[in-house]
């Protein structure tokens, strides 16, 4: 049978970023992807040589927007490792609420792109109306809609005061009455079953052997999650893995639908367990040394190494995304699929391009 060879992207309706593949197709059937990535190349790395590293973490925040800021929090834990500073009890509490609303909102967003690749419009504008709900609790709290700027070397900027907590716990009452109303559909409705159960199977010994992370690792049955590993306050808070068994693109659905009532239930534990105390420490010096720190972005695993030389500037960082950890899955899950399932498991990783392509 003759191939031909199908560009899909780097604009398609889509995709919210620009990603290329090259389709190796037979009729209506892929034989094989072949990625090009690199469309969005902006040097982030080579500004830490420039910007000094208290400034840096502003850059680190802008890695992405969606999930801007865990890739905060990350470079100053790192920092913060390489310079022995322990932050207060009050500013670690507040970076996990910051960062399950960062996932809240995150996984709104994916909901709403699923269902416009899949035509369902309402469910699409329900979702990103939900999402505004998170994204005005985010910037009553820290001043910001995506770049949060509310994280810094020593602890935090912003604290909760007195009224803000009063009022959180019916705002995420709202949220989460409207979101089981929304992934009710996305886990019952027949038309979303029909498009995504039994396609982009991936079973949980080659989910593992290709290094996958996140809800693409956990919907094929192994329950990793970074938070379990106690960085900030999960180590004080009950957190149990969401995992499916199937390994399907309807099993990455359930599991990100989950997280959602999983992350609300996790502010709810930080907000009743919240202490008292100073939300930062001062930090004098530089950093010296090498590091690596892990943590989990709604999308999985994101590895920050930074070496420094005890001067202002960062000598050298380097950042792995979940998202290029999880590209060799999907080309896995791309090869034998129909050319018509192409959008939706290309969408069933989650793809941040921005983050990706530094």
């Amino acid at each position: 049978m003759a191939r031909t060879i199908i560009p899909f992207g780097p604009q398609h309706p889509v995709l919210p970023e620009p990603v290329h593949l090259d389709l190796v197709v037979e009729d209506e059937r892929v034989v094989e992807a072949r990625p090009s990535i690199g469309f969005v190349h902006r040097g982030l790395e080579r500004l830490a040589e420039v910007k000094d590293y208290v400034e840096f973490v502003y850059v680190a925040e802008r890695i992405c927007g969606i999930c801007s800021f865990i890739h905060g929090q990350s470079y100053c834990q790192a920092i913060e490792t390489l310079m022995k500073v322990s932050i207060p009890p009050r500013a670690q509490y507040l970076r996990t609420i910051w960062g399950e609303l960062s996932r809240l909102h995150s996984h709104l967003l994916w909901l709403g792109l699923m269902a416009d690749a899949m035509g369902f419009e309402s469910l699409f504008m329900h979702s990103w109306r939900v999402r505004e709900k998170v994204l005005n609790i985010i910037e009553a709290t820290t001043g910001g809609r995506v770049i949060f700027g509310a994280c810094k070397i020593g602890g935090v900027r912003r604290d909760l005061d007195a009224e803000t907590l009063r009022t959180l716990g019916g705002q995420l009452d709202d949220i989460e009455r409207e979101a089981r109303e929304i992934t009710r559909v996305f886990i019952n409705d027949n038309s979303v079953k029909d498009r995504l159960c039994g396609v982009g199977v991936l079973g949980r010994r080659e989910a593992y052997e290709l290094g996958c992370v996140g809800p693409m690792l956990r919907a094929s049955g192994v329950p990793q999650d970074l938070r379990l590993s106690g960085y900030a306050a999960y180590g004080d808070l009950v957190l149990e893995p969401v995992t499916r068994s199937e390994g399907d693109s309807y099993a990455r659905c359930a599991v990100r639908c989950d997280e959602i009532f999983q992350s609300i239930d996790l502010i709810r534990q930080a907000l009743s367990r919240l202490p008292g105390g100073d939300i930062a420490v001062k930090v004098a010096g530089n950093p010296d040394g090498e590091v690596v720190v892990r943590a989990e972005q709604p999308r999985g695993e994101v590895v920050y190494y930074i070496k420094a030389n005890a001067t202002k500037h960062v000598q050298r960082f380097r950042v792995r995304t979940p998202t290029f950890a999880n590209l060799p899955a999907m080309l896995k899950v791309l090869q034998g699929c129909d050319l018509a399932d192409v959008p939706i498991l290309v969408l069933t990783i989650d793809p941040c391009i921005s983050c990706t392509e530094r």
